[in-house]
This record gives C-alpha cells, structure tokens and sequence, in this order.
C-alpha cells in the first residue's frame, strides 16, 4: 500500500466509471456541537433496502465521485491533513484525490443533510448540477475546517467496498443553520443530533463504532475549545489480512 509502486500511466481515469465490486474512495464528516450539556453528533439511517449497510446510522458520506477532483475549493484542507491523506495511497489512486476527497465529505454532507461547509464567494465559471443550490446560497466549498481522524478500508467479499476517510468538524464553522435539514436528500432519514455518549446505543456499523471512541477522545481533549486534531490517524485496512496503522506516526 505504498504510492511509490505507482506510475503515471498506471493511474485510472478519474472519470471511468467503477465496477460494482471495485474499491472505492470515499469521504464522511462528523459534525460535532457542543453547545449543550454535552458534545453531540450528527447522524442519520440509512434506508431497509440500501446494498450497504441497511438501516444502519451513520455519519454523512458517500463514494467520491468522477467530478469531485474538478470542484475548486475556497480553501484548501489544512497541510497536516491533506499530507495524512496522501500517505499509503493504493497504487490505483487517482492524481486528485486528495482535493477530491474534501470536495466529496462538503458534497455529501450537502445532499444529505443540507448543511453547507463553504464561505461566499462566486464560482469559476458555471457550477456543477449537483453544486447548484450551493452556489446559490452564495458560497464556494472549503475544506479548511475539516479535520482528517479515520481511515478504513472494507473487507473483501462486501457488496459495496469503499476506502472511507472520516473527516471531523465543528459545527460552528457551518455556513448555515445547523438544525435545518430542509435541504437534505432522502438517503438518510431521522436525521438527528445525538450524545456522542448516547450514539452506541444505536444501530451502528462496527467501524462506525471505533471511529466514535477516537473522535470522543479528540472532543474531551479539546474541552471548550478548538477541536484538537489527531496527533496519527487511525487506519484500519482491511484489503486483505486485516492490518493497523498510524498516519503521521514518526517513521
């Protein structure tokens, strides 16, 4: 799992099409409050008849997509993050995935929730169908608050695999209003705030567990103040025999 063994012409095009059974990348964000008595997470559940994970909760994400790269973001990730994104790439990596990454978790946090991670600002030239109703509020997409804190990658044999990063953020640096879901796609429903104390409670994915525990360590180091980001990055690859790693660990 070393970008090294990769060559330019060995890299696919970002814009092919994946095959039902490939690995894909893909991007979800934990919106953490904590303007109540105690920190809280948006979650939503996924429908009965979803391929993946039916009727699980969950944080907000998807699959990036072929478009994600070509999206110009305000801002860019913070350079600790994006230099931990770039770390043990798959050798199939497409070039821009690091930006992409970023431009899916504000993509999919949008569709699904409604909720816009962006600042104002005009776009270059026309935006994309489904960055139309964020361009009209006015705003352009930034990934400066986002907080890189998991990794994962789906065991063989899934109907649907994914290489997930988990992003964390604050819900404070949102360009909109935090408990208006009106906005939102129908891929979750009972979209809600929940105790990061109270959240296991739920029908939850395993992983969706673990990536809980860290990010409720992260939140209580931080106690009032800025989310601390993760000195590593948890990373558990399951490619093959199952394997963890620290991104950002000393070498």
């Amino acid at each position: 799992m070393s970008d090294s063994a990769s060559t330019p012409s060995a890299r696919p095009d970002p814009t092919a099409r994946p095959r039902a059974d490939a690995l894909r990348d893909a991007a979800s964000v934990l919106v953490l409050r904590r303007d109540g008595p105690g920190p809280r997470v948006l979650m939503g559940q996924r429908g009965a008849g979803a391929a993946f994970m039916p009727s699980k909760y969950v944080f907000p994400g998807g699959a990036v997509d072929a478009g994600d790269g070509a999206v110009a973001l305000a801002a860019p990730l913070p350079d600790a993050c994006a230099a931990r994104l770039a770390q043990e790439l798959r050798p199939d990596a497409r070039p821009d995935l690091v930006p992409a990454l970023a431009v899916a978790a504000i993509r999919e946090l949008w569709e699904e929730t409604g909720l816009a991670l962006g600042c104002p600002g005009a776009w270059p030239g026309t935006p994309p169908e489904d960055w139309r109703g964020f361009a009209g509020m006015g705003l352009r997409p930034s990934a400066a608050a986002l907080r890189f804190v998991f990794r994962a990658i789906t065991p063989p044999g899934r109907p649907r695999r994914f290489d997930a990063r988990f992003f964390m953020l604050d819900v404070a640096e949102l360009a909109s209003d935090p408990d208006d879901f009106s906005r939102a796609c129908d891929e979750l429903s009972h979209l809600h705030w929940v105790g990061l104390d109270q959240a296991r409670a739920l029908n939850l994915p395993f992983i969706t567990e673990v990536v809980l525990a860290e990010v409720a360590e992260l939140v209580a180091a931080s106690g009032s103040g800025p989310l601390c980001p993760p000195e590593t990055v948890a990373f558990f690859d399951n490619s093959g025999a199952a394997r963890f790693a620290r991104l950002g660990a000393p070498s």
